[in-house]
């Protein structure tokens, strides 16, 4: 997972249909976290894959990064004050030293979606249908103040031109869980369970002309809601790969 790094832009407001699941963390370090019944409010960012000053992940996990989109959704839930450190996990961001925060309230609900009809292969798409993201507010906040370079990796942004983003103030530590018990593959259980990105605000160029798409759901509990369109106005997150507590993932 050291490699997943995600644009957030921001998109137009969109209110899905009535959506209430129930989340329970896979992380083996936020497991005793209880149960949680939320639902789905407005559409509040389209999460995107990149990669940082042109270093690309290794080819075979490229296969499988390239098509990691997530949704995210407002919602609210029951604040948890758990007090956790955090190690960056990129290569690139080593000289990054180790935090400590505290996630506090839920504030967001990602889940897996494709782009313009494009689905990944059958053996990528039982991977990232799973990846559900539960974004807790952090704190302290504090600023990372670097530039770094993103390139996306999916080809349905191809068209969209390398741009340097400014990391500033981190916002968010966004944690794996799984929605509504549904059942999931030993091989998939055992990657999805370390996914945590931890959303970094930056400063980037807004578009010229808004960048418009299609976004579809592809989780299994899902998959019954609309086609849903997307205006991208700006990138203004960053999510980058995170071990909690020093429990890093393995291999």
């Amino acid at each position: 997972m050291s490699n997943l790094d995600l644009e957030c832009f921001r998109t137009d407001p969109y209110q899905p249909p009535y959506v209430n699941v129930l989340t329970r963390h896979i992380n083996p370090v936020l497991t005793d976290l209880p149960e949680e019944r939320v639902v789905l409010g407005p559409r509040e960012q389209l999460c995107v894959p990149v990669a940082k000053n042109g270093v690309y992940p290794p080819p075979e996990v490229l296969d499988f990064i390239r098509f990691v989109d997530l949704s995210c959704y407002r919602i609210e839930g029951i604040t948890v004050n758990r007090s956790l450190r955090l190690t960056q996990l990129n290569p690139q961001l080593q000289d990054v030293p180790d935090k400590s925060v505290t996630i506090t309230r839920p504030q967001q609900l990602c889940v897996p979606v494709i782009k313009n009809g494009v689905y990944p292969p059958p053996e990528v798409l039982e991977l990232v249908s799973y990846i559900d993201l539960k974004c807790y507010l952090a704190q302290p906040q504090t600023s990372m103040d670097r530039t770094l370079k993103l390139t996306h990796l999916n080809r349905v942004l191809s068209d969209l031109p390398d741009h340097y983003a400014r990391v500033t103030y981190n916002r968010q530590l966004c944690v794996p869980v799984q929605k509504n018990n549904q059942p999931m593959s030993h091989y998939v259980y055992n990657i999805v369970q370390y996914i945590d990105l931890e959303k970094y605000d930056i400063q980037t160029p807004a578009f010229v002309t808004p960048y418009n798409l299609r976004i579809n759901h592809i989780n299994p509990d899902l998959t019954w809601l609309p086609t849903e369109p997307v205006t991208l106005y700006y990138g203004h997150q960053l999510a980058l790969p995170v071990a909690k507590n020093g429990v890093i993932p393995p291999g």
